[in-house]
């Protein structure tokens, strides 16, 4: 279902937080759960992998993650704001020492302010700042914007166990 190189690096992800002894969740919109998809398709992923949020709607964002409709209507929901609290609220509604989240537009469409391949990703790692990326994957197709998505979030968690493990992203083998 998945590359060989992504379902790797998504190995090394839950490899490296178990060694840490964390746990990991996801709150996904434009990916759709494929973060989850992926590290739970791997045997031995519900030692670290605590829970996803598929908030694909505005609604599943204000019922399951508790982000006001107000703040979806003023920031839009492929937002930094949007990003920031999705992860932010995954980690409180979960058990997960290291939350990443992801909104954005796959495509096709989008407009000239959110264009297709903007997407936003937020790091929520316990008793650190929160911490929001923009990229801009470009309008390469819906499949190769979300892949590209999933990708860019196992590298966040990657960095989220390295702060909790105090040490410098790149080190830790």
């Amino acid at each position: 279902m998945f590359s060989g190189q992504l379902t790797q690096k998504a190995e090394s992800v839950l490899d490296h937080a178990r060694t840490a002894g964390i746990m990991i969740a996801t709150a996904e919109s434009c990916t759709g759960g494929l973060v989850a998809g992926l590290l739970t398709s791997l045997a031995g992923a519900s030692d670290v992998f605590e829970r996803a949020f598929v908030t694909y709607s505005n609604e599943a964002k204000t019922e399951l993650l508790g982000i006001p409709t107000a703040i979806i209507a003023a920031q839009g929901a492929v937002s930094a704001e949007i990003a920031r609290r999705m992860a932010t609220q995954c980690l409180l509604k979960s058990n997960a020492d290291i939350a990443v989240s992801i909104t954005g537009v796959a495509g096709p469409g989008g407009s000239a302010h959110k264009p297709a391949g903007l997407v936003y990703f937020g790091l929520a790692v316990r008793d650190h700042p929160v911490r929001v990326l923009c990229q801009r994957f470009g309008d390469r197709g819906r499949n190769t914007v979300r892949l590209a998505a999933v990708e860019t979030a196992l590298a966040l968690f990657e960095q989220g166990v390295d702060l909790i493990a105090q040490i410098e992203p790149g080190i830790a083998d």
